[in-house]
């Protein structure tokens, strides 16, 4: 199967609403990628990012909420 790459030089990156301001431990997740939700490590923005589809990424985040 076959991959398409994504860019991720220009998405807009948020951080969860539950990080705190003192640099605890959070993620960050980019909007706008069509079908795709790229996840990364606050503290690592230039590591590596977890790129999920976003059923699976919506399903991850409602089973965590409840």
């Amino acid at each position: 199967m076959a991959s398409t790459p994504i860019d991720l030089s220009t998405p807009v990156w948020r951080k969860s609403s539950y990080s705190n301001g003192s640099g605890g431990d959070c993620v960050e997740v980019a909007d706008g990628l069509p079908g795709v939700v790229p996840v990364r490590d606050s503290k690592l923005p230039d590591g590596p990012v977890l790129v999920a589809p976003a059923g699976a990424w919506e399903a991850f985040v409602t089973a965590v909420k409840a």
